[in-house]
């Protein structure tokens, strides 16, 4: 999608359509010209509601150069944000492409790194379709958009702020575009040349553990795993440096890659377990993270470490009852786990992961992972779970969810639910029961901390969807791109982030 931009009105747009959105109970803010064909319009038709829409053709309006105008309701002035605003323009986007329209543009009366952010994800996101295993390909996806802003503005300073946003965007729409991938296409070998590829394209400097590495390191976890498939587990980090300061200790992104998730001995129902291709989304995360931290330059360093593995049932897999010993790093004492249900394995795969990042001495650990079923009954599709041992760091990881719309909410981890995964046999045990599932799976990966800040995120609600969203297609959201760019953004700067102005 090429985006330009212009201090042209929206109205001279010589274009097939335009995009004005509108407030609900006030008249929308067109050309005298126009204004009696709005006044022919009733309630029913059109009056701004949330993501409603009209298109109006235009011929022969002399103040107005575009063949249509889509009019987009963002409901009542004063319930706007950023979420609101990018849901509505990308329902805005679907209903041009439906119509078989290509080209638009819109208005941005406030060029602000939000405002602009807002409509180029939405643009982006919506714009996003996998196909690569159709025949019959797609319906066109948005050629071009033209981003309109008043006279006197800043156009090389606010062309930048675009070019931000679509390498956010790009690398969002780059995880999906792994996440969506088969099984039989992307396995724990592919993640790792996927990592290699990147690393050379952006600077990244890359490491990979293969089967023998993991093996003289003792990595168990992983090992266990990923021992019941013919496709062998790998460890796979990707560094950046971009800290003025070289020796500023790293934040750390750790992301569960399970390529297939047959549950193992301990088998899933066959209905749905298709998704579990799904179940790599927190590797893809980073993968995307990273892709953009590299491309932007971000003055902080990080290190992103992935899990990759796939869990399938077989004489070599690993079987209730084991038990297993995790990687214990330098200085870190080594974890038994008493394996209770082999399909508990995320939380095995990343305390390996933990420990191999806690060694890098971070100032804090962020994980992401499709972890729990549970997780999904607590929280549907609507945000992901939030637990960890750092207030501070939380409450980051939760702001910069409402900026992007990519939204947390946290659990509790207290004590009751860390006794729940005490073992006779072992230090721990891999599941606690049904109960609090998502939070006692928490508690597991918090032996592996230690005092360093740490953010678990469950997103096994929010990684995929089932169902077209505003600005979503079926299939993998690429959820935690945008929040993790947006949280280290922030981080970097060493700025408190304020209330995000609305996008309009």
């Amino acid at each position: 999608m090429k985006i330009n931009l212009t201090t042209q009105s929206l109205f001279q747009q010589k274009l097939p359509s335009v995009v004005l959105f509108a407030f609900e109970g006030e008249p929308p803010k067109v050309p005298a010209s126009l204004a009696p064909l709005l006044q022919g319009l009733n309630r029913q038709e059109f009056h701004g509601e949330n993501q409603q829409t009209l298109l109006l053709h235009t011929a022969g309006h002399a103040d107005i150069a575009a063949a249509r105008v889509l009019l987009v309701g963002l409901g009542k002035h004063q319930d706007v944000t950023r979420e609101r605003t990018r849901r509505a323009f990308g329902t805005a986007l679907k209903r041009l492409r439906d119509a078989g329209i290509d080209r638009t543009a819109v208005q941005v009366h406030c060029p602000s790194p939000d405002s602009l952010q807002t409509i180029v994800e939405a643009a982006g996101l919506v714009s996003y379709q996998f196909t690569q295993f159709k025949a019959d390909q797609h319906k066109p996806a948005l050629a071009a958009l033209t981003i309109c802003v008043p006279e006197g503005s800043d156009l090389p300073a606010t062309q930048q702020l675009i070019k931000r946003a679509q390498a956010i965007t790009e690398s969002a729409n780059y995880a999906r575009d792994i996440a969506n991938q088969p099984g039989n296409v992307v396995y724990p070998s592919v993640i790792a040349a996927y990592a290699r590829q990147l690393a050379k394209d952006t600077g990244l400097k890359c490491t990979v553990l293969d089967k023998a590495a993991l093996q003289a390191g003792g990595f168990g976890g992983l090992l266990a795993v990923g021992g019941g498939s013919a496709r062998e587990p790998y460890l796979i980090t990707l560094e950046h440096r971009g800290a003025r300061a070289s020796s500023a200790k790293p934040i750390a992104l750790v992301g569960k890659a399970l390529t297939f998730d047959s549950g193992g001995i301990s088998l899933k129902p066959g209905e749905k377990m298709d998704e579990m291709k799904f179940d790599k989304c927190g590797g893809c995360a980073v993968l995307g993270a990273m892709r953009a931290i590299a491309l932007l330059k971000l003055p902080v360093n990080v290190i992103g470490v992935i899990a990759a593995a796939e869990n399938m049932p077989s004489a070599t897999s690993y079987r209730p009852g084991d038990i297993v010993t995790s990687y214990k790093g330098a200085d870190h004492r080594a974890v038994t786990i008493e394996v209770l249900n082999t399909d508990a394995e995320g939380r095995v795969v990343l305390g390996d992961a933990l420990v191999y990042a806690r060694e890098r001495h971070p100032q804090a650990i962020i994980d992401l992972a499709t972890l729990t079923g549970a997780c999904v009954v607590a929280l549907g599709g609507c945000a992901a779970g939030l637990m960890g041992n750092d207030e501070a760091l939380q409450e980051k990881l939760r702001s910069a969810g409402e900026a992007t719309g990519e939204r947390l909410w946290p659990l509790p981890l207290w004590q009751d639910y860390k006794d729940k995964i005490k073992s006779d046999v072992a230090d721990i045990k891999n599941t606690g029961g049904r109960e609090g599932g998502a939070i006692t799976a928490a508690a597991f990966l918090e032996k592996y901390v230690g005092k360093i800040p740490w953010a678990h995120l469950d997103i096994a609600g929010t990684a995929w969807t089932t169902e077209e969203r505003p600005y979503l297609a079926k299939g993998a959201t690429g959820f935690g791109v945008r929040l993790l760019l947006e949280t280290l953004t922030q981080w970097g700067s060493g700025l408190n982030r304020p209330p995000a102005a609305p996008a309009r």
